[in-house]
């Protein structure tokens, strides 16, 4: 994710997205003010969830979200900030 996503609550506001669909993951801040997000779950919630990113927190201007889809890892223990 890009634009404006650090300080403004994203982490909080993704990993509270994710806990509500049942997905498993993580989000973290990178040095260049992107977010990465990485979360996998059931096809429905993940949709949900990326619609949810794409409007982010009232604070942040989401201005690119990036999506690449891989074989899950089975991270369906839980989501965490990084």
């Amino acid at each position: 994710m890009s634009g404006h996503v650090q300080g403004v609550g994203f982490r909080f506001y993704a990993r509270n997205a994710a806990r509500r669909e049942g997905l498993g993951g993580h989000v973290t801040n990178h040095a260049d003010g992107s977010v990465e997000v990485v979360a996998e779950g059931e096809a429905e919630a993940m949709t949900r969830f990326e619609r949810a990113l794409h409007q982010g927190p009232s604070r942040s201007q989401v201005a690119h979200v990036r999506v690449n889809e891989v074989v899950p890892a089975g991270l369906n223990a839980g989501f965490e900030i990084r």
